[in-house]
């Protein structure tokens, strides 16, 4: 069997300054008609993704995407059956020109948290959880007693406050039921603040507590899911340490994965470490968004979305001494 490289296709993040991103609706007759997707088109021989960009979004939008202003995303790489594709996604935050659909394809602007996924062209789900997730996500740390349960609900209701939107309960010494009813003490608030609770390998935790509650499932579930464990409305992490288990959590249909440990860490001082350029390599060839996780903090957000990641997950870079 021969192999083909790829098909590379770009896509753009036209990200209004409201915060709303505009759609285009798969017109009938064409593969995945009526789906939604970021608006694009494949690279022609010679051009540059820029180039190509620029290039579709004038045929399909009518618009002039000034020189500079598109940034890189991330690159989705997908399959849908025999077709191979890349998805190299840019975020355009200036053009030229009202768009409009010149080839009759419906067109809408949405703000990525009110957006149903299931609508969405499924290689196009990635760059929607990439516009929802926030850049840093804080996990509790392992040493956490379940007699210090009052002062670490207090601690991470302040969390909140703070605007953290991401927040992974792991209390391995603590009961399931312990972590369940602390997920639901914070679960209130979670939701009046857009936030979400995510419970380390406990699926039916999460199932019963509903909206704003996920799971980050361990590397040893992977294997054993072939399709998605929650609702698309509840967020489904993934802890990788390498591409097989990447490909694992794309298959389970998960929503975004750590990858660990990128930098020697307390947690695991001597383990061996990726390094970033393994980490970017891994990153890219990944269909979902990654964080960076091991050894890192809040001020390594740069370096890590510099290196391909939706930002950086970890444990103690994220939490303040109290007092």
């Amino acid at each position: 069997m021969v192999l083909t490289a790829p098909l590379h296709v770009v896509a753009a993040v036209m990200l209004a300054d409201d915060g709303r991103v505009l759609l285009a609706q798969r017109p009938p007759g064409k593969h995945l008609e009526g789906l939604w997707e970021f608006p694009g088109g494949k690279l022609e021989p010679g051009e540059t993704p820029m180039q190509a960009l620029a290039r579709e979004l004038a045929e399909e939008l009518d618009i002039y995407a000034e020189p500079g202003s598109a940034t890189p995303r991330l690159r989705v790489p997908w399959r849908y059956g025999e077709r191979a594709l890349l998805l190299d996604v840019w975020t355009l935050r200036r053009w030229r020109g009202q768009p409009r659909g010149v080839e009759g394809q419906a067109l809408q602007w949405v703000l990525p948290d009110q957006c149903d996924s299931a609508l969405l062209a499924p290689a196009d789900r990635a760059i929607l959880n990439s516009l929802r997730l926030p850049a840093s996500y804080p996990i509790t740390p392992a040493d956490i007693a379940p007699d210090d349960y009052a002062l670490w609900r207090e601690r991470l209701r302040q969390a909140l406050d703070d605007g953290v939107r991401l927040l992974q309960l792991r209390l391995p010494a603590w009961s399931v039921q312990q972590v369940r009813v602390l997920a639901a003490d914070l679960l209130p608030q979670a939701r009046r603040q857009r936030a979400h609770l995510l419970l380390n390998a406990d699926i039916e935790g999460a199932l019963a507590l509903g909206a704003g509650v996920g799971v980050q499932l361990k590397r040893t579930q992977l294997a054993t899911l072939s399709t998605r464990p929650l609702p698309m409305h509840q967020y489904v992490g993934a802890s990788c340490h390498n591409a097989e288990e990447l490909t694992l959590a794309q298959r389970c249909g998960a929503d975004f994965a750590t990858l660990s440990p990128v930098q020697p860490s307390l947690s695991h001082p001597g383990g061996p470490a990726l390094g970033w350029p393994r980490f970017t390599a891994l990153a890219e060839a990944a269909a979902l968004p990654v964080y960076a996780l091991g050894g890192m903090g809040r001020a390594d957000i740069a370096s890590a979305q510099a290196a391909g990641a939706q930002g950086v997950a970890g444990i103690r870079g994220f939490w303040r001494e109290p007092g």
